[in-house]
């Protein structure tokens, strides 16, 4: 199992923040873009993060544009998968193959994986993005600083932290230990199920009742 750490724990150095805009409305468009409606506007700046942190790619068939300007040799069939995706890898620098001089030369055409990634994902959850050759990454995600427009979206922000804790530390409370260990499946999963701990008896529920909540939830919004 991969460690999760808490993002800007003392083991791990705080860069210089970065503006990762207003937590409500942030929340709400990466719901939606979770959902098939719409994409995340990511602030990246000069940042090249996760183009250069040994990052698998998929490539789905609707992905046209993409497929018609990555070279076959790059792409493998995605395991598990029986509906024609792909995945492109990773040189041995980390870099993807289709950046030069640490630009996308894709950029316009690039798939929906990378139009998607938001690693404002893991800070919103308060961990890492993962170990040493993500690094970049987690340089970033301990840089975002948040604000909040109102009680309700600081409350909502410390409800998806909770959240990441508890799926975190509590796999044993879920039957089968059937739960995300990986940080992107963490953080996803406590953005979706953030509002079970807004609940104003969650401080006296069980583990267990805590993770059957978690459970009704992800069945309302699978992820």
């Amino acid at each position: 199992m991969e460690r999760v750490r808490v993002a800007g724990s003392a083991a791990a150095a705080v860069t210089d923040s970065v503006d990762a805009g207003e937590f409500g409305s942030w929340l709400q468009l990466i719901l939606a873009s979770f959902a098939g409606r719409g994409g995340s506007d990511v602030p990246c700046g000069s940042c090249r993060a996760c183009c250069q942190s040994s990052q698998f790619v998929l490539v789905r068939p609707e992905d046209r544009a993409a497929l018609a300007v990555i070279p076959a040799a790059l792409l493998v069939k995605a395991p598990g998968d029986d509906t024609g995706a792909r995945v492109m890898g990773f040189g041995e620098d980390g870099a993807c193959p289709m950046m030069r001089a640490r630009e996308c030369t894709i950029y316009a055409s690039r798939p929906q994986t990378c139009r998607d990634y938001d690693c404002r994902v893991f800070a919103a959850a308060g961990i890492d993005a993962g170990g040493p050759r993500k690094e970049a990454i987690n340089e970033r995600v301990r840089g975002w600083r948040f604000r909040y427009a109102s009680a309700q979206a600081r409350a909502q922000h410390e409800a998806v932290r909770a959240a990441a804790r508890f799926i975190a530390t509590h796999a044993g409370a879920f039957p089968g230990g059937r739960v995300p260990n990986a940080p992107s499946g963490i953080a996803v999963l406590a953005l979706h199920v953030h509002p079970v701990f807004l609940r104003p008896d969650i401080a006296t529920l069980a583990p267990a009742d805590i993770a059957a909540a978690i459970v009704r939830a992800r069945r309302r919004n699978p992820v």
